[in-house]
């Protein structure tokens, strides 16, 4: 007859290596099929984001096969709609961006030159020779052509990325079954948990859904609305990539300050090269302080607020080592893990602080 120790010892055994098994699967599975794992991943994050509606839908009588092909139906019209409004306008400012590639190398060398001399003045031709002001003036051009070109092939990719297959038929019909099907997965993947912790993996999970439906919610209404306003705001103020410049910020909004400084920095340097005055130059950096503010004191207060208990420095983390291990896939599954791995620090931090590893006291 076995001794009770001894079979907890290796029921515990048996819980870390099923743990560590599982993970290791994953983890390899990701590695393996990351480059075909877009379509589902973005279909799964589709079915979780409007698994509200369609269950709001479903309590009004309508069958959920009826209210999910219907919801996915509107969702995809209206985002093929707005892509198919906004790439003629985006390629044609890219088309003006590059024309005006040359001017913009003339001016940065112009820059880089009167910089050299102001040097030279001050420091005496002894220190600044002519050799270094060539150098110069060399390089700035070279830097502008360099983040042209960088911006150019970052957008060609972005719209590359989402091909044809993914987007017209991979895309809606993964979604619809794991829309149509959500509760009966729910349901499936509970039945799996161990009895004896499934309490305690519910709410956890709870937690995590709570956190990141807080975090997906507040993030894609904020980046909207400042797309929106960047914009709207950077064309009316007269700056002739305004359209393109704003609705990269708005859309890199969800990593906390890139979105705004990125625009910020994009905008100013353009406005520079555009404005003969520095009077342009000030309404352009008012819309982003404007536009700051609003994100600041209005949209992530209202939005978000509490709710989130993600860090911006762990989201930026998040994003740029899910981007770094997985390329995009990673990027769209880092908030996910993130949110995940906070939920489960903060319980275990919960447990130990409970514990006789730190209540008992000094000499103990």
């Amino acid at each position: 007859m076995s001794d009770p120790a001894d079979d907890s010892g290796a029921t515990r055994a048996q819980r870390l290596l099923l743990l560590g098994g599982v993970g290791l699967v994953g983890w390899a599975a990701l590695r393996l099929f990351a480059a075909i794992l877009l379509p589902f991943v973005l279909s799964a994050g589709i079915a979780y984001f409007l698994d509200p509606v369609v269950r709001r839908l479903a309590g009004l009588g309508v069958r959920r096969a009826i209210g999910t092909l219907t919801l996915l139906v509107a969702v995809f019209a209206a985002v093929l709609l707005v892509v198919l409004l906004l790439y003629p306008l985006v390629l044609a400012q890219l088309g003006i961006l590059a024309a005006r590639v040359p001017s913009y190398v003339t001016q940065m060398q112009g820059w880089a030159t009167e910089m050299v001399n102001q040097l030279q003045d001050a420091l005496g031709p002894d220190m600044v020779d002519t050799r270094l002001r060539e150098l110069v003036a060399g390089q700035a051009g070279a830097v502008v052509s360099f983040l042209v070109g960088a911006v150019t092939s970052i957008v060609g990719s972005g719209f590359a990325l989402f091909n044809v297959l993914s987007l017209l038929v991979v895309t809606p019909v993964v979604s619809f079954y794991l829309l149509r099907d959500w509760p009966g997965v729910v349901a499936r993947i509970d039945q799996w948990l161990p009895r004896r912790y499934a309490g305690l993996v519910r709410a956890q999970a709870h937690e995590v859904d709570r956190i990141l439906a807080a975090w997906v919610r507040g993030q894609a209404i904020c980046c909207v609305v400042l797309a929106l306003f960047y914009s709207v705001a950077l064309s009316l103020v007269g700056l002739d990539l305004g359209l393109t410049v704003g609705l990269t910020a708005g859309l890199l909004s969800f990593i906390p300050y890139v979105g705004t400084i990125t625009g910020g920095v994009t905008s100013i340097g353009l406005a520079l090269a555009q404005f003969p005055n520095w009077h342009g130059v000030a309404r352009v950096a008012a819309v982003f302080v404007v536009g700051q503010m609003l994100e600041g004191y209005v949209i992530y207060p209202r939005f978000l607020g509490d709710r989130v208990e993600l860090h911006a420095v762990w989201v930026i983390f998040a994003l740029f080592a899910g981007g770094a291990a997985f390329g995009f896939l990673g990027v769209l599954l880092a908030v996910p893990v993130a949110a995940t791995i906070g939920v489960l620090a903060r319980f275990w931090l919960r447990r130990y602080m409970a514990s006789p590893l730190y209540l008992d006291p000094p000499g103990a």
